[in-house]
C-alpha cells in the first residue's frame, strides 16, 4: 500500500492475469485520509492499450473509491512476458463541494500554486487462472508442465505455447476420431451390400439351374413321345397305355417350367 500526505492506494502493481486475445481488468483501491475533498487523475504510458474508469474524479473527506483498469485484448505476448508500460495517479486538494466537473488540467501542473502527490504504477503479467485437471489425483505422471511464474512474477512463455499446442494437438485427435468412426460405417455397409449380392446371385444361379434341368427333362420326354409315336403308327393304330402316361407327364413339365420361367 502507498500511503501519501493525501490518498491511500492499493495496491502498488497493476497485476493482469494476461491471457491471449482476452479483455483483462484489475481494480485500484483509493482512500482518502484527510478532511478535504481531493481531486484525482489517472495517467498511463500507453492510453491506447488501456481504459481507465474512472480516469478523474474527486474523492470527499475520508471515503474511498474503486478504479478499474482495463486492458484491451492482445493478439501476441510480449517477449518474456515482460511489460514496460507504467502509471501515474496524481491527486490534489479540491475546493469543498467539488465534483468530477470541476476538475481541469490545470489542477495538476506542478507549476502552479497546487500541492500535487504523484504515484507512479508498473503493470505486471501473472499467470491465469487454470480451469481443474479433470486427471484424479495421484495420477499426475505424463501431465504436460504447467505455465508457471518466475520470480520476478513474469510468465514462463515457453510452457504457455507448449499448453496451446496441447490443446491443438486435442482438437486435432477429437476430429480423427470422427473420421475412423465415419470409415468403419462405410465398410460395415459396404460389407453388408457384399453379403446380399453374394446371396442373391446364389439364388439366381439355383434357379438357372432348376431351369435347365427342367427344359432337359422336357426334351427327353419329347423324344420318347415322338418315338411312341412311331411304334404306335407301325402298329394296329391302338394307343399304348404308356403314350397316355407320356402325354400327360409332358403336360405336368411343361406347366412346371413355365412357373420357373414366370417367377425368374
Amino acid at each position: 500500500m502507498s500511503t501519501g500526505e493525501l490518498l491511500s492506494i492499493e495496491p502498488q502493481e497493476l497485476q493482469f492475469p494476461f491471457e491471449l486475445r482476452k479483455q483483462i481488468s484489475c481494480s485500484l483501491n483509493l482512500s482518502n485520509k484527510t478532511d478535504n475533498y481531493v481531486a484525482f487523475k489517472v495517467k498511463t504510458t500507453n492510453p491506447k492499450k488501456y481504459c481507465v474508469r474512472p480516469n478523474t474524479g474527486v474523492l470527499l473527506p475520508r471515503s474511498t473509491c474503486n478504479v478499474i483498469v482495463i486492458m484491451q485484448a492482445q493478439k501476441e505476448a510480449p517477449p518474456d512476458m515482460q511489460c514496460k508500460d507504467k502509471f501515474l495517479l496524481q491527486s490534489v486538494v479540491a475546493s469543498p463541494g467539488a465534483t468530477a466537473k470541476d476538475i481541469t488540467s490545470e489542477m495538476f501542473n506542478k507549476e502552479s500554486e497546487h500541492h500535487v502527490e504523484e504515484c507512479k504504477l508498473r503493470v505486471i503479467y501473472v499467470a491465469a487462472p487454470r480451469p481443474p485437471s479433470p486427471v484424479r489425483e495421484g495420477s499426475e505422471e505424463g501431465l504436460s508442465p504447467r505455465a508457471s511464474v518466475s520470480d520476478n512474477g513474469s510468465l514462463n512463455a515457453a510452457e504457455s505455447v507448449s499448453g496451446t499446442r496441447l490443446e491443438q494437438h486435442k482438437h486435432q485427435d477429437n476430429s480423427d476420431d470422427v473420421t475412423s468412426l465415419s470409415r468403419s460405417v462405410i465398410r460395415t455397409f459396404s460389407s453388408g451390400i457384399e453379403i446380399l449380392w453374394a446371396s442373391a446371385k446364389s439364388v439366381i444361379f439355383k434357379l438357372t439351374e432348376e431351369k435347365n434341368s427342367a427344359i432337359q427333362q422336357n426334351n427327353r420326354l419329347q423324344q420318347e413321345l415322338d418315338l411312341l409315336r412311331r411304334e404306335a403308327k407301325r402298329g394296329n393304330g391302338g394307343i399304348p397305355f404308356m403314350y397316355v402316361i407320356l402325354v400327360g407327364l409332358v403336360g405336368l413339365v411343361g406347366i412346371i417350367l413355365g412357373y420357373i420361367l414366370k417367377t425368374t
